[in-house]
């Protein structure tokens, strides 16, 4: 495993020596538990500022001399409120299952606060499926999704557009690498979303795909995707993701390219249609000022029209890299954009497995979250002055998804910024978090996990997402105790099994190749 370079050595003693602040933060935290969730996040993201700012002084930077570590107890503890707070109680959406006479199953939750209903229909039908309509058919599921909302054989595109518009109603389909989603948010009372039901139905099972609308929408499609070679970042994901996945589904984009594009047509837009939007492919999730009956007759007319079909296989698992590998692509810019990862997990429906990955997201919040406090945001950012920001996540899928850190710096400085990535990852992997690190990363995730569901929706997004990966009902409710069953060990443990840095694959798109520039530093061994 490659060592951290001599430069990361002395900015991480720099590090060690300031995180009495973090240790603040901890303790300022569980003071602030019983606080209502608004002013909770309010004042963490005041404690993260001014760590930030505190950490970008000139000299010396990440030095703890600046910092007065008690002036935030010294605050608080005149706020004797805080002391007499009730503790904060997380009640997760109580969720209501059925399935219809189809087969399709579907989760509801009741909401009386708006009249808006929110449905989120699903389809294990994703531009993973492009290649089973015709070989190389990549962008079909894509083209399908686009053209669902453009008419059907009894309304033009204009009148179809016309009609949504008229009644006010969110109407969309859309499509990604292994889900196909048709989407409606309506008012509640039936004069508006009675009919919006008619048109979410008439698209799903009476497409017009027309011929002109096609060739039309294949040619504004091709202008993007011949921009896209002017975007670095699309640059860097398509080669990313095609070196990762190989031959697998999930190597093509899900728009298609410049060469398949072109190729597809009508008749393979309802070859897709008839095999994968079925009613055995299907899942429903509702949300909304419904009554259970309701909601029960809404689902009912929405599936009674799809074919029963047969549900589609299961994706195959793609193989790791199990080696390093570079690739650039030169391009015109002051700046270079990269991209580094490997291959991740799944979508965990197991609990043993969903703690796992609880375990991981907690310890790589504090390697590679967004926020300031996180490792490779201070030392590349803050620290070194790289990057304007850097982070890392983990997309678990139906199969095997990605695990990707990226970042954009000068041209002449992205080696380094690169071995300094790496040290800071191969540190982590070595050393471990620290328990102060985990305890403000556990309080932030479980205080702010309220938030994912306070709309609509929210909750509708949270709903569609549990029933096609089918996750048990209690995964919401459950979600606090994974939080709570965290240990240090267990975080530590999870991001050594998961993460190999020797074995990543790195994109890097700019001006120089930073590989062949023999004045870059390589990471000690």
């Amino acid at each position: 495993m490659t060592q951290p370079s001599d430069l990361y050595q002395i900015r991480k003693k720099s590090l060690n020596n300031a995180r009495p602040s973090t240790l603040v933060a901890t303790s300022t935290l569980k003071k602030l538990s019983s606080l209502s969730v608004g002013v909770l996040l309010g004042l963490t993201t005041l404690t993260v500022t001014a760590q930030a700012e505190t950490a970008g002084a000139e000299e010396p930077r990440g030095s703890a001399t600046l910092v007065d570590t008690n002036a935030p107890i010294a605050a608080l503890s005149k706020l004797t409120s805080i002391d007499n707070a009730k503790p904060l109680k997380v009640t997760a959406p109580e969720i209501q299952q059925f399935k219809t006479k189809a087969g399709v199953p579907v989760l509801f939750v009741r909401t009386t606060t708006l009249p808006i209903v929110d449905i989120d229909l699903r389809f294990n039908a994703g531009s993973a499926r492009d290649g089973s309509i015709r070989k190389d058919g990549f962008g079909i599921a894509n083209m399908t999704a686009t053209m669902l909302t453009q008419g059907t054989s009894k309304l033009n595109e204009d009148e179809f557009t016309r009609a949504g518009e008229t009644l006010g109603i969110d109407l969309n389909s859309s499509a990604y690498k292994d889900m196909f989603i048709v989407s409606l948010r309506s008012l509640s009372d039936d004069k508006h979303l009675l009919p919006g039901i008619d048109l979410m139905t008439q698209m799903l099972t009476d497409p017009a795909f027309d011929d002109q609308t096609l060739a039309r929408n294949k040619a504004r499609l091709l202008v993007g995707l011949q921009q896209q070679k002017q975007d670095p970042n699309s640059l860097a994901s398509n080669a990313f993701n095609q070196a990762l996945y190989g031959y697998h589904p999930y190597a093509h984009p899900s728009a298609g390219t410049l060469d398949t594009v072109p190729n597809i047509d009508r008749q393979q837009l309802i070859d897709f249609k008839n095999r994968y939007l079925v009613a055995a492919n299907a899942s429903i999730a509702m949300t909304g000022n419904l009554t259970l009956a309701q909601a029960k007759k809404l689902a009912e007319g929405i599936t009674a029209g799809l074919p029963a079909g047969q549900s589609a296989a299961t994706l195959p698992e793609p193989k790791p890299l199990n080696q390093t590998k570079h690739i650039h692509i030169p391009f015109p810019s002051t700046q270079t954009t990269i991209l580094m990862g490997q291959l991740g997990s799944k979508r965990a429906t197991n609990p043993q497995d969903q703690q796992q990955q609880t375990n991981f997201a907690v310890g790589n919040e504090v390697l590679a979250g967004s926020s300031f406090n996180a490792r490779l945001m201070t030392e590349v950012r803050q620290n070194l002055g790289y990057t304007y920001g850097i982070t890392g996540s983990m997309n678990p899928m139906l199969a095997k998804g990605p695990y990707q850190i990226g970042f954009s710096t000068r041209n002449d400085k992205a080696r380094d910024a690169i071995d300094a990535s790496l040290a800071v990852i191969n540190d982590t992997l070595d050393q471990g978090i620290t328990n102060s690190e985990m305890r403000l990363t556990t309080d932030n995730l479980k205080n702010s996990f309220p938030m994912g569901f306070a709309s609509n929706a929210g909750i509708n997004n949270l709903l569609g997402m549990m029933n096609f990966y089918q996750l048990p009902n209690d995964y919401l409710s459950n979600y606090i105790n994974r939080i709570d069953q965290v240990k240090l060990a267990g975080v530590n443990q999870a991001m050594r099994d998961t993460l190999k840095p020797e074995d990543f694959l790195i994109v890097t798109v700019g001006q120089d190749d930073p590989w062949k520039d023999k004045k870059a530093k390589k990471p000690s061994s």
